[in-house]
């Protein structure tokens, strides 16, 4: 089969064809939009987690806190809400830095909502177009009144390339669904680790700052009160 052809079928077919050509180019936009939004933001997260929990350890907490201000990475933003609070319960601590490190996440996750979307119709617009072009060659027979094969190929091609279109396109829609959630879940995980080596610095940071004839009556750790500033 030859280009023209080939572009002659798709042209026959645009009743599905141009729906799905639409669909992957939103494929494409959202697939290169979030792999830019995620690049580097594992390492991102590392460097600044290392950056804070260090002027933690140095019980440096203007500039853990600075450090955290002046930077915009997405943990950075989780790590300002957790030391915007002051004198609060570990246990309430760990839920402010929960609930901020699954905003961002869900902020992360915008858009792929298309890529699963698009994955799952596209073999039905695909279908769609097969059941179009099937109803047309069979038209075509009761016009000619006969069923050779000649009379009903462009109607059967016309099925066949939708058909083909439809599950290219959801293939490669899931295809980058399914790696991109992969590499959220990563960048969640990153997000955790962080801030339970925060919660750990706090921590450090409160028991060293207490004075030492009352530290052997310090709460157990569960109940801690970390003092971010």
């Amino acid at each position: 089969m030859d280009m023209a052809t080939f572009a002659r079928m798709l042209q026959d077919g645009w009743l599905t064809t141009v729906p799905l050509g639409l669909c992957s180019i939103l494929v494409v936009a959202v697939t290169i939009e979030r792999f830019l939004r995620y690049r580097g933001i594992e390492k991102q997260t590392r460097e600044v987690t290392r950056a804070v929990v260090e002027a933690l350890g140095k019980r440096d907490l203007p500039t853990a806190t600075a450090l955290c201000k002046t930077n915009d990475t997405p943990i950075a933003q989780i790590f300002r809400e957790g030391l915007a609070w002051k004198n609060i319960a570990l246990e309430d601590l760990e839920r402010i830095l929960g609930t901020a490190r699954q905003e961002t996440l869900s902020e992360l996750r915008r858009s792929l909502w298309i890529l699963g979307t698009i994955g799952s119709l596209a073999p039905f617009i695909g279908l769609f177009g097969t059941v179009v072009g099937i109803m047309k060659a069979f038209h075509q027979i009761a016009v000619e009144g006969s069923g050779g094969f000649a009379v009903v190929a462009a109607g059967i091609s016309e099925a066949l390339i939708a058909t083909a279109v439809g599950l290219g396109v959801a293939i490669i829609a899931l295809t980058f669904y399914n790696y991109l959630n992969v590499k959220i879940g990563l960048i969640g995980n990153g997000f955790a680790r962080a801030c339970e080596r925060l919660v750990q610095a706090l921590l450090y940071v409160e028991s060293s700052t207490q004075p030492i004839e009352t530290r052997g009556n310090a709460p157990e750790v569960g109940r801690g009160h970390p003092l971010p500033a």
